[in-house]
């Protein structure tokens, strides 16, 4: 050999280029037995990576339903207009070469290439730089999936909006999955399109669940509303190439119980060629459905209760609750104005964000748990309770002074300060004092009996404290500790909460579990709105979470002739022609007090500003089953504006009874 001859000849230059290549030789062989025997595992994982997308697949939300099963929160199939843009590719590669297309160019030719006959004349394309490619491959893709979309919006006979900048954003990020067109079609589109024919290369009608209130507002701040969230939940995989749309709770129980209601989501496998199209898809783990929870309201109490705070006033702005006092199950819960759930499905509008943001109106807000008010004369009670436990002989007489300014009205003087009594002047009892809700027989008994005694009452009963019904959702309100009225207290101060002013701030859920405790014979229940949580699947053998009536938060400890007393004095204001008479229901007892609790400017303390109004009441009062609060802002008066509503509440209750079977199939 010529090489090796070379090499016995001592040549040094020679040698060393020898030794180099066959170094470098070596160099070669030990790095592809690297790659193809040591790392042919890694880099097979990383091949397989690179064609396959994971995506995660929403689960099927829960149900949220009343006491007897009726839905108020369930998903219906929403039939939605994709595009696979995979089958689109030879349409784009068609539509590229006809954008491309040549322009005709005259060559001098040589005299032989003449002579053979050849066509002087030469097809050209144009030289395109890689920016001006680009330009052209995606004004033609969008160009194809354009004519797809209109070919659909012809068959369903309306325009499509189809935007080349949301076209980009999917075809770039997100093509390994269809391109969503139109979204929650109805039945007659549904109709039109099936009936046009062929659909469009790549078009397809895929089905999706989606979240439905079929009672639209009924309930609407209990439930809550969704909004857009495709993160995943605690024990999910986190990791994940796409995430199909899916929804979050963002207030109510579908925020509190959002992750029983959500399931667990699933996961599918898309393999993907080197242009990032799909090839086909493979179910790696199913989504498994959410569960249902059942609350305790009564679907047809709810609808009823939201009438009538409806009608209470041309435009309400106030709060309804009703109340089991046995039990502290919340059977109805109404706030008005109120909202659509639906709207947030599958985003808020303009027009519905703007009717939510209203500052005055406020329909986003629980008026019944998340507003303060002071509760006025419906306070009464606890000061009556007070005095009647401090030894208030009801049966005394306690004459009433005539107001001077306002002839055939009362008043009260503390200190040099006058207190009005809408009460006429005259003699009273505790039953007439009651009737007539008389401010000046209420302060000079309640400071007799002393602030102490009725805080301490006050604070049995936890105003001033949460509720814990649902978090996020409730103010605690404001009430004087026995620390506050036994610092720099003034008999001043004592007048005003003796009639539910001053210091003092209520909402209607708390005096709802006041007016309970003081039907059920002494005890503070704490509210209950979720009776259970079950599997979805009728043949499903889980036992469902069941949340029972918790034990009593607490114990007036007050004798129950005092608690008689009070009964029959409420009886009295409705059937004795008292303030609430406009509640009266026939065949159905009824209990209750009005209040209008005035609200002052704060910029002019003596000038009254507005009003809140009331009526608290329980019911029917030989067996006491439900307790009615209702409250409206700005009303005329808790007798005139209040007790009507309440009445109404009562009516459809008692209706309900005499059913046979009280539960409903349906919505009302």
């Amino acid at each position: 050999m010529i090489v090796f001859d070379q090499l016995r000849k001592n040549d040094p230059h020679l040698r060393t280029v020898t030794w180099g290549v066959l170094a470098g030789m070596c160099i070669l062989f030990v790095g592809l037995w690297w790659v193809q025997v040591v790392s042919h595992r890694r880099y097979s994982e990383n091949q397989k990576a690179q064609s396959f997308r994971t995506v995660r697949i929403p689960a099927v939300r829960g149900q949220i339903t009343d006491k007897h099963r009726v839905a108020l929160a369930e998903n219906r199939p929403s039939y939605n207009v994709i595009l696979y843009l995979d089958e689109l590719r030879e349409q784009f590669r068609a539509e590229y070469a006809r954008a491309r297309k040549p322009h005709l160019v005259t060559n001098a030719l040589p005299f032989w290439k003449r002579w053979l006959g050849m066509n002087p004349v030469k097809a050209e394309y144009t030289r395109l730089n890689s920016a001006q490619r680009l330009a052209l491959e995606r004004a033609v893709r969008y160009r194809v999936a354009s004519n797809a979309v209109h070919q659909v919006s012809t068959a369903i006979r309306e325009p499509i909006p189809f935007e080349f900048d949301e076209f980009m954003r999917h075809y770039t990020n997100q093509l390994a999955l269809p391109l969503p067109v139109l979204q929650n079609l109805d039945s007659n589109q549904i109709a039109r399109l099936l009936e046009g024919g062929a659909s469009p290369p790549g078009v397809d009608i895929e089905i999706q669940p989606l979240r439905e209130y079929p009672g639209g507002t009924l309930a609407a701040h209990l439930l809550g509303y969704l909004g857009r969230d495709n993160s995943s939940m605690e024990g999910e995989v986190a990791d994940f190439s796409f995430r199909m749309p899916d929804f979050r709770g963002r207030t109510g129980v579908e925020w509190v119980y959002d992750a029983q209601l959500r399931g667990k989501a699933g996961e599918k496998f898309v393999l993907v060629n080197s242009l990032g199209y799909r090839q086909s898809e493979t179910v790696w783990s199913p989504a498994e459905p959410g569960k249902n929870v059942v609350l305790t309201i009564d679907a047809t109490i709810q609808f009823e209760t939201e009438k009538a705070l409806r009608e209470a006033m041309p435009t309400t702005r106030g709060a309804a609750v009703v109340l089991d006092p046995n039990t502290g199950d919340i059977l109805a819960m109404a706030s008005a104005p109120t909202f659509d759930p639906n709207w947030y499905i599958p985003r808020l509008s303009h027009e519905a964000a703007r009717w939510m943001a209203d500052d005055y109106l406020k329909p986003q807000i629980n008026r019944a748990m998340q507003m303060n008010y002071h509760p006025g004369s419906i306070f009464k009670i606890v000061t009556g309770l007070a005095a009647l436990e401090s030894g208030l002989n009801p049966a005394q007489v306690f004459t009433v002074n005539s107001d001077p300014e306002h002839p055939g009205k009362g008043c009260i003087y503390i200190g040099r300060r006058k207190i009005k009594d809408l009460a006429a002047a005259g003699d009273y009892d505790f039953r007439k004092a009651f009737i007539h809700s008389s401010n000046s027989y209420f302060i000079t008994n309640g400071m007799k009996a002393g602030i102490e005694a009725i805080v301490g009452l006050g604070q049995r009963l936890h105003f001033g404290e949460l509720t814990r019904l649902i978090p996020r959702q409730e103010t605690s309100g404001n009430f004087p500790t026995l620390a506050n009225v036994r610092r720099g207290w003034h008999d001043g101060e004592t007048a005003n909460i003796c009639i539910g002013q001053g210091q003092i701030d209520i909402t209607p859920l708390q005096i709802a579990i006041m007016i309970g405790a003081i039907a059920n014979g002494g005890k503070v229940y704490w509210p209950r709105l979720v009776d259970r949580i079950e599997s979805g699947d009728p043949n499903s053998v889980e036992p469902p979470t069941i949340f029972p009536p918790r034990l009593a938060r607490d114990e007036l400890n007050v004798n129950p002739r005092s608690l008689k007393i009070l009964r029959e004095a409420m009886v009295a204001d409705v059937e004795e022609g008292g303030t609430g008479q406009r509640a009266l229901v026939r065949g159905f007892q009824i209990g209750g007090k009005t209040g209008t609790a005035e609200i002052n400017d704060p910029a002019h303390p003596s000038r009254v500003m507005d009003h809140t109004t009331w009526f608290a009441s329980c019911g029917p009062m030989e067996n006491p089953r439900y307790v009615v609060v209702v409250m409206v802002e700005s009303g005329a008066s808790g007798g005139g504006t209040c007790a009507p509503a309440v009445g109404k509440i009562y009516q459809a209750i008692q209706k309900l009874e005499q059913k046979t079977h009280p539960a409903v199939a349906r919505l009302p």
